[in-house]
């Protein structure tokens, strides 16, 4: 017998059709439905570059403050930083803010 013949008769035919349909079925549904399945390991990597990206600049950002702390353990630094930042001064002491033009919010009021 020859694939020819074998092909022709009936019982053959169906149970090759029958291996492809559920070959198919379980290939649609390993891809799009399961709960492992393609998609979601898509947008799942997705998720994993996102969260690697923001990990690398969290670990830039402490890496900055760890410089900024560093430098504030020194009392001169530390004085330097309040009185710039957060305008502190000492007891009898007046200061005196200069702002410059280009350098305030001014809203347009038309």
């Amino acid at each position: 017998m020859g694939i020819k013949e074998l092909r022709q008769k009936k019982w053959f035919s169906l149970l090759t059709n029958i291996y492809i349909l559920v070959a198919t079925v379980f290939v649609i549904w390993m891809l799009f439905f399961d709960t492992n399945s393609l998609l979601i390991h898509l947008e799942l990597k997705k998720e994993i570059n996102k969260l690697e990206k923001q990990q690398e600049f969290l670990k830039q950002e402490i890496a900055k403050d760890k410089q900024i702390l560093e430098k504030l353990s020194d009392p001169d630094e530390l004085e330097k930083f309040a009185r710039e930042k957060y305008y502190l001064k000492k007891k009898n002491e007046e200061i005196y803010l200069i702002e410059y033009e280009d350098s305030l919010h001014v809203k347009n009021e038309e």
